[in-house]
């Protein structure tokens, strides 16, 4: 039998030139792509002036833009994170029929148009048109062009993360140390705080950190289901939609620079979570 032959193949290898070209191919698509945008926002943002930058923050409707804006954010993330948590167990840790269904439908949001799922709610909310007009009017309640609205709103489009970041982290671990626990007498809520939460941890915290930009960033679907009321509906994104066209530059850039800032601290808390060792390694590690 004649001796193989280790032949290398010439795409394996490519030559210094190649690589510097295809690297610079990339830089210079993620410049003017991702960076360049980013950069201009800053750049007219600042470019009157500090005074002219704190002006555009400090206006009434924006200060009431940015408060909306945070508060719709920490009543939707907490529920959703709690939601997903659950959900996420349930389905790794329970078999039952639909499983499938229920993570179709958890993906669902990412797969809708911000708009379409706007009307979607207000097809259902609607006191004149919705599904749930009787109820809506019987109990008086304000949903549509209202804050709980956009809450429900939020709510939807941010649904997934959680569960979809720790759903397969879940799949991952063994139960080992959960049945050690209960052997110990643990109870089912025990065992979660002590011993799975801190495996999830990671995962936990990147969704909880994509939804809360997700949220503070959503445009389409609130300004469906908001109704763009100045000093009531209007959130940031709205605002700064609002500003620009009335040719408020600076106001426009001032508040879109807010925005910017929290998409760069989500990179940066992304990179330190990714950073930080698994309670699995730190397991192993002992």
């Amino acid at each position: 039998m004649a001796p193989s032959v280790f032949v290398r193949s010439p795409a394996v290898s490519a030559r210094p030139w190649q690589a510097y070209l295809l690297i610079g191919i990339g830089l210079a698509f993620l410049t003017a792509i991702v960076l360049l945008p980013l950069v201009v926002v800053f750049w007219e943002a600042l470019r009157e002036g500090l005074a002219a930058y704190w002006q555009g923050i400090q206006q009434p409707e924006a200060l009431h833009a940015i408060r909306l804006t945070l508060l719709i954010t920490a009543v939707a993330i907490p529920l959703n994170t709690l939601f997903g948590v659950a959900i996420a167990w349930v389905l790794v840790r329970q078999s039952f029929p639909g499983q499938a269904i229920v993570l179709a439908l958890l993906d669902l949001p990412l797969s809708i148009s911000p708009v379409v799922a706007g009307f979607m709610l207000i097809l259902l909310y609607s006191p004149q048109i919705g599904w749930l007009a009787d109820l809506v009017n019987r109990w008086d309640l304000k949903i549509v062009f209202a804050t709980p609205g956009l809450v429900l709103t939020v709510m939807f489009v941010t649904i997934p993360f959680v569960a979809r970041e720790v759903f397969p982290v879940l799949q991952t671990l063994s139960r080992e140390d959960e049945e050690a626990a209960q052997s110990l007498g643990a109870t089912t809520w025990q065992t979660f705080w002590r011993v799975t939460l801190p495996m999830i941890r990671p995962a936990l915290l990147y969704g909880i950190i994509l939804s809360t930009a997700r949220a503070i960033g959503e445009f389409g679907a609130v300004s469906v289901v908001s109704g763009k009321i100045i000093g009531s509906t209007n959130t940031l994104t709205l605002h700064v939609e609002r500003v620009y066209l009335e040719y408020q530059a600076t106001a426009a850039f001032a508040c879109a620079s807010l925005l910017a800032i929290v998409a760069l601290l989500t990179l940066v808390l992304q990179y330190w979570i990714q950073q930080q060792p698994s309670s699995a390694a730190k397991n192993r590690q002992h």
